[in-house]
């Protein structure tokens, strides 16, 4: 009798649903992300003050019991000027130039002030090849583990001295939202010099209203976004709902807002943040199509038919040759691969299952005419379900 009544007791326990206040008390994973202009002055330059007062914040967080990673930006404003250069720099060579020298300037001052709260930093420069290649994301995520257990706080950076402009995460906002969804974490927190996301922009439009919370990101809210970031920085909030968008679907809610009170970081555990909150609605993705999504490089682009493009987008069915008007790039099967609708509309990523020159002789053609030509050996999908991931 005792063992049943037992049994019945954890089982009520685990539909119980927790309260803001009891979660904070709980260990959490949780990623901070911070801009250039949080960092740095608007001449240039680190603003020392703010990186003492984020130390604290981020100590605060770590006081809690909560293990801590900050993804920061700032390498190329902490180092023009002290390069020499007058006004942040355009060109490629000039700003990784600037940001060689500034990183070593950034993570002095970070280690310096976390060092008054007896924390120690770590640096890890990242790019997206590393996480487009899976072994390489995978140690990654080994080494920053490894550091959290030993409780070092792993400061993460773009690696400015070698990426190229085409292939840069935009701010640091991707990159943040990758490495959230990369460890698995409780919480990503975007920090900007906006108190979150409103109706209109409120320095213009003194009826715009703040979203305390978003369900779903919609190209309603993406208009709203909207584009341009500060003169030391290279975000704006369209970049940030982009990255909250990346985390929400690997299953890591997302806070944008402001932090510049002591306790503010504290606050948006408690959800009393000065910012807006994105559900997550508990739709998480499995890591191998985050990886697919949002971190592999596709290496080719295959031009579907309306038919094909609602199999793939509410059939759950998988790309047939038949449904292809047009291939572009060089691939090999596989290779990742965007496709795309008549219109050139992103709807999604797969992994394919054909050579280039052999999809080029059978796109568009009836699964009896394919099998005659590729032979009942190869595997008919162009692209399998299990291996594609809607991104439209």
């Amino acid at each position: 009798m005792g063992r049943k009544f037992f049994y019945f007791y954890l089982k009520i326990q685990t539909v119980i649903p927790l309260s803001y206040k009891e979660v904070i008390t709980m260990r959490s994973r949780i990623v901070v992300k911070i801009g250039s202009s949080s960092l740095t002055t608007d001449e240039g330059g680190l603003n020392l003050d703010a990186i003492a007062f984020f130390a604290g914040e981020l100590a605060a967080l770590r006081k809690r019991g909560h293990e801590v990673l900050l993804v920061t930006s700032g390498a190329v404003a902490a180092g023009f000027r002290e390069i020499g250069y007058d006004t942040r720099p355009k060109l490629l060579h000039e700003k990784q130039a600037s940001a060689a020298l500034g990183q070593a300037l950034l993570m002095r001052a970070y280690q310096n002030a976390l060092a008054s709260y007896r924390m120690k930093a770590a640096q890890i420069l990242l790019t997206r090849t590393d996480f487009a290649n899976r072994k390489r994301m995978n140690n990654a995520n080994m080494t920053i583990t490894e550091l959290l257990k030993q409780d070092v706080i792993p400061i993460i950076n773009e690696n400015d001295t070698v990426s190229i402009d085409e292939l840069k995460f935009g701010d640091n906002d991707t990159l943040s939202a990758l490495v959230a969804n990369l460890v698995r974490a409780q919480r990503l927190i975007i920090l900007t010099d906006m108190d979150g996301l409103y109706t209109a922009d409120p320095r213009k439009s003194p009826d715009a209203t703040r979203y305390e919370e978003v369900d779903e990101i919609t190209e309603e809210i993406y208009n709203i976004a909207g584009g341009a970031g500060s003169s030391v920085g290279t975000g704006g909030m369209r970049s940030k709902i982009d990255a909250a968008k990346i985390a929400t679907r690997g299953g890591v809610p997302v806070f944008i807002g402001k932090a510049n009170e002591t306790g503010d970081l504290l606050k948006v555990l408690e959800h009393t943040g000065k910012g807006t909150y994105f559900a997550t609605n508990l739709s998480s993705l499995p890591m191998k199509k985050q990886w697919l999504g949002f971190m592999s490089s596709p290496l080719g682009r295959i031009v579907v038919d309306p038919g094909a493009e609602q199999a793939l987008l509410h059939g759950g069915h998988s790309l047939l040759p038949v449904g292809i008007k047009r291939i572009e790039g060089s691939f090999h099967a596989g290779d990742v691969v965007e496709v795309v609708n008549m219109s050139n509309e992103q709807l999604g990523r797969g992994i394919v299952n054909y050579d280039e020159e052999q999809l080029q002789a059978v796109l568009g053609l009836p699964s009896s005419q394919v099998i005659g030509i590729i032979g009942e050996i190869h595997r008919l999908e162009v692209i399998h379900r299990d291996e594609w991931i809607t991104l439209k």
